[in-house]
Parts: C-alpha cells; sequence; structure tokens
C-alpha cells in the first residue's frame, strides 16, 4: 500500500445542523469515525433518542482512499437523501466521517428537488459548524515481551516517536499497543528491531526473530 500523502481531513468532534421546509424538520448529526462498526452505533443512538421521526438517511467515507463509503436514503426517494449528504461530505474534502439525518415529516410532500436541497441543506449546516482538523494515517503494532526487555522497549518506544495506548501485563510477560504516523513506520520499526537485537540496520533483514519480542502488525487508520 503506498500513500504518497498520509493526512486527511476529518471532524474533531461531533457536529449538528438542521434544516426546515414546509413543517418537515431536518436534524443532520455529523461524527468522525474510523470504521463502519460505528455506523450501527450510532444510528441506533439516534433512532433511540428519536422515536417519532420518519427517516434516518445517512452517508459516510471511511479511509485515506476514500474508497469505502455508503449512501442511504432509507425509504426517501431513491438519491434524494444519501446522495446529497454524501456530497456535502466531499465537497467538504472530509473522510472518516459520516452523517446522519433525521427527518421529522411535517405533512406537506417536498418532491424529490424539496428534499435533495433539504438533505443537503442540514448537512452543510452541521459540516459549518463542525471543527475540520488534519490527521495523519497512522500503523498499528502490538509488542509482547519479556521483562528484561521493558526498560530497553520502553526507551526505543519513546525516542523513535511511538504513541503508546494499550499495556497489559502478566507475572511473566508483558504487552503494549503502539502507532506512529503511516509514513514513518517502516524506517522506525527497522530501527526498533535494530536497537531490541542489538544488530545494525543492514543486518535487520537476516533477522529471523528477535528473542523475548514479538511484533504484530495491527490496523492502519
Amino acid at each position: 500500500m503506498d500513500f504518497t500523502n498520509d493526512s486527511y481531513l476529518t471532524l474533531a468532534a461531533p457536529a449538528y445542523g438542521e434544516f426546515r421546509d414546509r413543517g418537515s424538520k431536518f436534524l443532520a448529526y455529523a461524527f468522525p469515525i474510523s470504521e463502519t462498526e460505528a455506523v450501527a452505533e450510532h444510528l441506533q443512538q439516534l433512532r433511540q433518542e428519536h422515536l417519532k421521526a420518519r427517516h434516518y438517511c445517512y452517508a459516510y467515507r471511511i479511509g485515506l482512499d476514500k474508497n469505502n463509503f455508503r449512501a442511504n436514503d432509507d425509504g426517501e426517494p431513491s438519491n434524494s437523501a444519501g446522495r446529497p449528504i454524501l456530497g456535502q461530505i466531499d465537497s467538504a474534502g472530509l473522510t472518516n466521517t459520516l452523517v446522519v439525518v433525521v427527518r421529522y415529516f411535517g405533512g406537506t410532500k417536498l418532491g424529490v428537488p424539496g428534499l435533495i436541497n433539504a438533505y443537503k441543506s442540514s448537512t452543510a449546516a452541521a459540516l459549518d459548524s463542525a471543527q475540520i482538523v488534519e490527521r495523519h494515517l497512522r500503523q498499528y503494532y502490538r509488542l509482547s515481551f519479556t521483562y528484561a526487555h521493558m526498560n530497553k522497549l520502553m526507551q526505543a518506544i519513546n525516542a523513535l516517536g511511538f504513541t503508546m495506548h494499550q499495556q497489559e501485563f502478566t507475572d511473566s510477560s508483558a504487552q503494549v499497543e503502539v502507532s506512529i504516523r503511516w509514513r514513518e513506520a517502516a524506517p522506525a520499526l527497522r530501527q526498533l528491531k535494530a536497537t531490541m537485537a542489538g544488530v545494525y540496520l543492514e543486518q535487520v533483514d537476516e533477522l529471523e526473530e528477535i528473542v523475548g519480542l514479538q511484533i504484530e502488525e495491527l490496523a492502519l487508520k
């Protein structure tokens, strides 16, 4: 996988906006997400909060390559809801972003042009109120090691710019989950292996294993 630029724009925090037309209310909720599992969680929460709403239309785009996306009309006429929502996400240049628009029907049909405008406008209102931030794609690793390696490993992790996320300790060994910016991951991992094995960088490719240390590549997000 080759990303020339490993940075992307997304939301710093959830945001909200709304639009009204002929009695119908369109309540737009925007969320930063990194995986599709979060979509169902947010939808369930909003359905519980808005039990009397008619529709819960949404769209999302995930990933640096932006190939993971979906637009859902939830019973509205085809392409009158999900696509306008997705269009606003794309217009803002965002990824790792979900927008759900909750519609309360006001008694008057808006027609397809009216629906497109309503879903577009409510989404735009939410994104206009959001704080947009630049993030960097990060590679995650799980490091399993014996306590004899602990001090040396922790020093190397800090020196190489890894971020610590989780730690788990047992009587005989330990595990930590770390991450580092994607474009820095390959050289940093080579240096970590060289440091822990006590060899030169040129010798890293010859290593079959590092006694007392296991490195598992996890998610890229």
